[in-house]
């Protein structure tokens, strides 16, 4: 097991807590590089460790330096880096499982953050106990037990002053809305970490019994009454579940849709999804994969609106702002010759803080189906992918903010 250790209370309890459980441990400590203090807990852990005969591994990274090459938050720049050292950390030790300090209180407030922001069922379900080898054993373990176990076993900590910026939105949760709402309930953490475990709970039998349905279809057809007459939860993650197994997709907009298609009057209406139609045929619903058409040809980019197949390429030339980023679908690239072509063997693409991947790999991850891959565009800078319809541009061809630039839209129609 490779434990996550910061040297703060939480932990310090798991590391404390694994060795009591009889797991063969290692420690890994990075140093983010943006504290005065930080060489305070890198020797407290070494010490700790060291005295104990732990293994321990520490590493330090620029993650300001990363954050502003990524156009990242330092928040967000912290979590890529600090999870690529676990797991490679983990790799290089032969460590099975990665084990990280999050509790119930950490746990309420990402159900509370989700709930504000807006989400279905999996946002409010919360953290995960596991998700790949990452495991997170203390879900259901409030901070008052951490803060005890500690004063009791005479376990020291250091404490991170940035836990008390209220520039972050966790940190106002933490500090400001926890506190008033356990003054209504001191144990309001732990309820709602446990009530986020049941939604989790509710959301497993939900798409179990989806499965279900789903798998009662012969071919690519299924009877419209199966989605017509089921609950509307469970008829529409079947309906998501159909179109994934047949090369298509949708949002929200397309699941309503075939619902209402299943349970209208017309035995011949059709809905039109990404990557293909569902149909009605009388009784049935036929979920139609998109059929082979002629590839659009390559074309120079030029200024303006281009069409390449169901694409609408748009370019304009404009001074780059402040972040040449804006979706995958709206960026600045640098002012060269470019061409609209299908994909190449061999393109790849690096997108923002991640590792370069193959155009291929980045489909599959994206869940684009294979029918529309070859019809997806690639805008290509001297020979290379400078960016893809959907995924976004490489980092290297992003241009410099203030300089000149070439202002890229990408639609594909019906979106």
């Amino acid at each position: 097991m490779l434990c996550a250790l910061s040297g703060g209370a939480d932990s310090m309890y798991l590391l404390c807590r694994l060795l009591e459980g009889g797991y063969r441990v290692r420690a890994a400590h990075l140093d983010h590089g943006l504290r005065p203090t930080a060489g305070r807990d890198v020797a407290f852990v070494r010490d700790w460790c060291g005295a104990r005969r732990i293994p321990l591994t520490v590493e330090r990274a620029d993650v300001a330096g990363y954050a502003a090459a990524n156009h990242l938050t330092v928040e967000e720049a912290g979590r890529v880096l600090r999870y690529e050292f676990l797991e490679r950390t983990a790799g290089a030790e032969g460590c099975a499982l990665i084990a990280t300090a999050h509790h119930a209180g950490d746990n309420a407030e990402t159900v509370l953050m989700d709930l504000i922001r807006g989400c279905g069922l999996n946002g409010l379900a919360g953290i995960p106990e596991r998700r790949g080898n990452i495991v997170r054993p203390m879900l259901g373990v409030t901070r008052p037990e951490i803060e005890a176990y500690l004063e009791e076993h005479n376990v020291p900590h250091v404490e991170d002053e940035t836990n008390a910026d209220l520039n972050c939105t966790r940190n106002v949760l933490r500090h400001r809305v926890m506190p008033l709402l356990e003054e209504l309930n001191p144990r309001a953490a732990e309820h709602i970490s446990a009530a986020a475990e049941r939604l989790r709970a509710d959301e497993a039998e939900l798409s179990r019994q989806a499965a279900l349905l789903a798998a009662r279809a012969e071919g690519n057809a299924v009877p419209a009454a199966l989605l017509a007459e089921a609950s509307r939860p469970v008829a529409l993650r079947a309906a998501s579940r159909l179109l994934a197994e047949h090369g298509m997709g949708g949002g929200a907009v397309h699941m309503d849709a075939i619902l209402t298609l299943a349970a209208g009057p017309d035995p011949s209406a059709e809905v039109h999804v990404p990557g293909g139609v569902v149909r009605r045929e009388y009784d049935l619903l036929v979920f139609d994969p998109e059929k082979e058409k002629p590839l659009p040809p390559p074309l120079p980019l030029g200024m303006g609106e281009i069409r390449w197949g169901e694409w609408t390429v748009r370019c304009e030339g404009a001074l780059c702002p402040a972040k040449a980023y804006v979706s995958p679908d709206e960026f600045w690239l640098k002012p060269e010759d470019y061409l609209i072509r299908s994909r190449r063997t061999g393109d790849a693409l690096t997108l923002g803080p991640r590792p370069r991947r193959t155009l291929k790999r980045l489909f599959i991850d994206n869940k684009v189906p294979a029918v529309r891959r070859d019809r997806v565009p690639v805008i290509d800078g001297g020979g290379l992918a400078a960016a893809a319809g959907g995924l976004g541009p490489d980092r290297s061809f992003l241009a410099v903010p203030g300089g000149n630039a070439l202002h890229i839209i990408l639609k594909r129609e019906g979106e």
